[in-house]
């Protein structure tokens, strides 16, 4: 994943007669769960060995809530790796969808593959080693994406380590006009009011979903504002329980979520 403090990762890169030096990837198990880390005990992400596709941990189940509002992407991003769970489920769930995943630290990436079940590239998977500020600020995806995922952690894992204006507003300038980002935050850090606020700069509306167990706080960001009314709620609701039908994620649970926030 991409660093931006001081770490590892930036004082490395900012030395370029040097290869940057990342933290290394380590693994755990337990109970048929197997966890990936950065050196650390901080969780990066999850996968049920006999469920490999599913998206394990609750935080990557609501970074699916876009789904409430586009049926059919077209192309969907995800920015940061973790174990894939993310770009294997939409790779297997929207047959029709070129599925980018951006990933600087190329042990990652090896790793996913390996030990995460991840498949190789094809003409809809592209898993792509690059800077995801490199990836937003390209012109050529831009207005493309019907989803965008954000998850961009180091190994401390506490706060996004690209959180400015700037860079939501290249995420926002990625999406088709119906587009929606969604952003993996920590709910009791200091780090997501900088990160709410700078969405909130770049996009029409900003939701978020109520913080899980472990901290978690999706954010849920339009690039057109949506209609929220009692009409929308019902047609919401009847989209939820197709996803639940569909997928057995807890889109019902998100929609609660988000009426708690009106």
């Amino acid at each position: 994943m991409l660093i931006k403090r001081k770490s590892i990762e930036q004082v490395e890169s900012s030395r370029p007669a040097r290869k940057p030096r990342y933290a290394p990837v380590t693994l755990s198990e337990m109970d048929g769960v197997r966890y990936l880390h950065f050196g650390t005990e901080w969780v990066q992400g999850a996968m049920r060995i006999r469920k490999p596709d599913w998206p394990e941990l609750e935080y990557a189940q609501q970074m699916m809530a876009w789904m409430l509002w586009v049926n059919e992407p077209r192309r969907v991003a995800q920015l940061g790796l973790g174990t894939a769970a993310l770009t294997k489920f939409c790779y297997r769930t929207f047959a029709q969808a070129q599925v980018d995943a951006i990933e600087l630290n190329p042990s990652v990436i090896a790793i996913c593959a390996s030990m995460f079940k991840l498949p190789p590239n094809d003409e809809r998977l592209h898993v792509r080693e690059m800077d995801a500020l490199d990836y937003v600020n390209d012109d050529a995806h831009h207005g493309s994406l019907d989803a965008l995922q954000v998850d961009l952690y180091d190994a401390t894992a506490r706060g996004p380590v690209l959180d400015s204006a700037d860079f939501y507003s290249a995420c926002c300038a990625c999406l088709a006009p119906h587009g929606i980002m969604t952003v993996n935050l920590f709910g009791d850090h200091p780090s997501y009011a900088k990160n709410i606020k700078a969405m909130k700069f770049a996009f029409e509306q900003v939701i978020c979903l109520p913080e899980v167990h472990d901290g978690n706080v999706v954010a849920i960001a339009f690039k057109t504002r949506v209609a929220l009314d009692a009409d929308a709620q019902a047609a919401l609701l009847e989209r939820a329980k197709q996803i639940v039908a569909d997928t057995k994620l807890p889109a019902k649970t998100w929609l609660k979520g988000i009426q708690s926030t009106l």
